[in-house]
């Protein structure tokens, strides 16, 4: 069983950067193509960044540039840098794998852009 703790997330003025990190518990972390979801008010979960096991990533054209993902096997962590932050990409920010699994979801972190 995998389980996630996401953290990092606060208030920021737009063109800012937070990083957010993701904790999972188990050795098996090593393993699997995970990515960073968020969901804002109103809309539906949406994957914004995935990365492979040997670290290839792939981003939402919506935070292209933007956003970098890395992990870090050793640590059983994995990480979204997000700069040039804007109030769209306000939400909660949620780890996963790309086809995520419903009982890996966690209680995610808040990101709020605004001035």
């Amino acid at each position: 069983q995998v389980q996630f703790v996401e953290s990092g997330g606060g208030l920021v003025q737009p063109g800012g950067s937070l990083r957010l990190s993701c904790a999972a518990s188990g050795s098996i972390f090593s393993i699997y193509n995970l990515g960073w979801y968020r969901q804002a008010p109103g809309k539906q979960r949406e994957l914004v960044a995935r990365i492979t096991r040997g670290g290839s990533t792939t981003y939402a054209d919506s935070v292209k540039g933007r956003f970098t993902i890395s992990r870090d096997n050793a640590r059983n962590t994995m990480y979204l840098q997000m700069n040039s932050l804007k109030p769209e990409d306000t939400a909660v920010y949620y780890c996963n794998a790309p086809s995520p699994v419903q009982s890996w979801w966690g209680q995610g972190t808040q990101v709020t852009v605004s001035s």
